[in-house]
């Protein structure tokens, strides 16, 4: 039986999901989607440009990757739904990830701005995932407005500073019933694997892999962690215990 995460009505064999920011290169976006297996592949709608071929983001990414288009340099809901719009009339699709930013230092999403969007978006026939502050009240009104999906960061976004805000994370996993995406943050493959040992959908990488060394091999430590992770999740991992217990009996063959 095929473990398959489905948003919007579409079934999706991987659950890494990536950004396209940060990359020294355009050219190494095409192996490097490749070699993450992603299917869904966030992109900001200012680099989406036909009449500079050159520096047109879609050129470099995989036809049959389905795009998700995102609303960077949004400050408003007003401004994330205007965003939305236009990419959709530039023929990227239906899916459409809101970021509303008004925060400069830390780059902290405002909720309150997200929820609104969400709802006019998702009446219009969006698919909308949000990029939100990990808030279980917040994570159940944007259900009810119409999200498809929820993606509460790990930690401030290009930080690479893992999974700060794992505990309200794991919150929000057991009481929403959307698929939770861990987004930003996540800085190693092995966090990946944290993530998805706890339950989360999917993870979204962009950071971690685009400044590495070697982005391309990096994204596949990236999918063979969120792999193993999800592996680890549906075999249920073994209780924690506080004091040792044996594996093997300790009483008896010492003393015949």
């Amino acid at each position: 039986m095929k473990d398959l995460l489905t948003i919007g009505g579409t079934k999706l064999h991987s659950r890494l999901f990536l950004g396209t920011g940060k990359f020294s290169a355009n050219t190494l976006m095409p192996q490097t989607i490749t070699a993450a297996e992603s299917q869904v592949v966030t992109v900001a709608l200012r680099r989406v440009n036909p009449q500079q071929q050159a520096e047109n983001i879609l050129n470099y990414i995989p036809p049959e990757t389905i795009l998700l288009p995102n609303t960077s340099g949004a400050r408003t809901a007003e401004e994330a739904i205007r965003i939305a719009r236009m990419g959709r009339a530039m023929g990227c699709g239906n899916w459409v990830k809101i970021e509303i930013i008004t925060d400069n230092i830390y780059l902290m999403p405002d909720n309150f701005e997200t929820i609104t969007a969400t709802e006019i978006l998702a009446k219009e026939g969006f698919i909308v995932l949000l990029y939100m502050s990990p808030d279980l009240m917040v994570a159940k009104k944007l259900v009810e407005v119409g999200a498809s999906a929820v993606m509460p960061l790990g930690a401030p976004i290009g930080s690479n500073k893992g999974l700060q805000t794992k505990e309200l994370i794991k919150i929000m996993i057991e009481e929403i019933s959307l698929p939770i995406i861990v987004d930003a943050g996540i800085g190693r493959p092995s966090e990946a694997t944290e993530a998805m040992e706890m339950g989360a959908a999917a993870v979204l990488v962009n950071t971690a892999i685009a400044t590495a060394t070697n982005p391309i091999q990096m994204a596949e430590a990236f999918k063979y962690g969120v792999i193993s992770g999800r592996q680890a999740f549906l075999a249920g991992l073994g209780p924690v215990a506080q004091s040792a217990k044996a594996s093997s009996p300790l009483t008896g063959f010492l003393h015949n």
